[in-house]
Order: C-alpha cells, then sequence, then structure tokens
C-alpha cells in the first residue's frame, strides 16, 4: 500500500467569466510551483483571490501550495472555503480528498476517513480515495486497542468461595444434628437409668 498521496495544483480553464488577466496570474503561480517556489507560488493564488474571492482555481492552487510549506491548518481552512464556494463535484471531490491527506498525515484518522467518504460521494470513480480510505481504516484498526479479555480467574474465585461457603454451611449443619442427635440419646439413656433405679426416693426400712 502506498502512502496517502496529495492532489497537486490543477490548471485554469479560460470561460467567458474569467479575465485574462486572473488566468495569467494564475499560470504564473503554476510556473511558480513546479519549480518549488511555494511562498511566491502562494502569494500569487492571494493577489488573484484578492480581486476575485470566487476564483476557485486559485483557491484550490493557494491551499496546495500552503500544504507544501507546511502551513496545514491554513491549507484545510482554504479547502474549507473552496467548498463553500463550488457546486463542481469534481473540484469538491478533489478538495475533500485533499483534507484527507492532510488529516491522515495528523494521524487525525477518523475525520481523514469521513473525508475520503466524502471524496467518494462526489466521485464514486476515485481509485486513490478509495486507496486511502482503505489504508486509514487499517491504520485506525491498528491503532483501537483489542476489547480486554474476560479473566475467569475472579469467577472462579468467587465460584471456589461459593462452593467452601455452601460446604462451611452444610458441615455446620451436619455437626449441629450430631449434636442434637447425643444430646437426645444422651438423655434417652439417663431417662432409662431413672426408670432402672426407680423413682429415686430414699426406701423405708
Amino acid at each position: 500500500m502506498r502512502n496517502f498521496l496529495f492532489i497537486g495544483i490543477i490548471f485554469f480553464t479560460s470561460t467567458a467569466t474569467q479575465a485574462q488577466e486572473e488566468d495569467r496570474q494564475i499560470q504564473k503561480g503554476n510556473d511558480l510551483y513546479k519549480q518549488e517556489v511555494y511562498d511566491r507560488a502562494e502569494f500569487t493564488y492571494k493577489q488573484v483571490l484578492s480581486k476575485d474571492k470566487t476564483n476557485t482555481t486559485a483557491k484550490f492552487n493557494e491551499a496546495n501550495a500552503l500544504y507544501k510549506q507546511s502551513k496545514q491548518v491554513d491549507a484545510v481552512k482554504s479547502l474549507e472555503e473552496l467548498l463553500m464556494n463550488t457546486t463542481d463535484a469534481e473540484l469538491k471531490s478533489k478538495a475533500y480528498y485533499n483534507k484527507g491527506v492532510i488529516f491522515s498525515s495528523q494521524k487525525r484518522l477518523e475525520e481523514s476517513i469521513e473525508m475520503y467518504k466524502n471524496a467518494l460521494r462526489q466521485n464514486p470513480d476515485d481509485k486513490d480515495a478509495r486507496e486511502n480510505l482503505q489504508k486509514a481504516l487499517l491504520e485506525l484498526k491498528k491503532k483501537t486497542p483489542p476489547p480486554p479479555k474476560k479473566d475467569n480467574k475472579p469467577k472462579q474465585n468467587q465460584q471456589k468461595k461459593q462452593q467452601q461457603s455452601q460446604m462451611d454451611r452444610k458441615e455446620a449443619e451436619q455437626r449441629l444434628k450430631l449434636l442434637e442427635q447425643k444430646e437426645k440419646e444422651l438423655q434417652q439413656r439417663m431417662q432409662k437409668q431413672k426408670s432402672q433405679s426407680g423413682s429415686g426416693q430414699p426406701k423405708d426400712w
């Protein structure tokens, strides 16, 4: 299983609503990103966003530039803003996926699992999201301690104690019966002796 892969920058597609200047700036940011000059790439994307907050390409790429600078908190924030401002299923899938990768790297496995699931809801054919989901689930399973084994010793000890107390009770009852029996026999013997020796009154001579 390979490591969690982060989706790189995306390239704009010019539309009637996109100004040529914005396209040119994004291209400049992309070139800087490919040269691994991430701080300058981030700055360039921010310039586009200062003029057009709804530019989803600049927002997505800004998140990537932040991630490459280990600014993970800011990268997540940018991706969340993007998710709020786009209805494009493919772009949403990529944003959720990258959030999942960031959470995986932070060992926030439960949150990353949810992000990969969201990515697959937007794009069920995303093999990378499916693979990362399985990997995150496997890691979470490894992290979760197994349920404690039931210790039978306390139960066995308890059973022994119960058996012992039952035996003690039975023994006590038997001894008591034995004592009562002996007492009965003694009384019977004494009565026999009395009857044999008469009333016990002194005889007149």
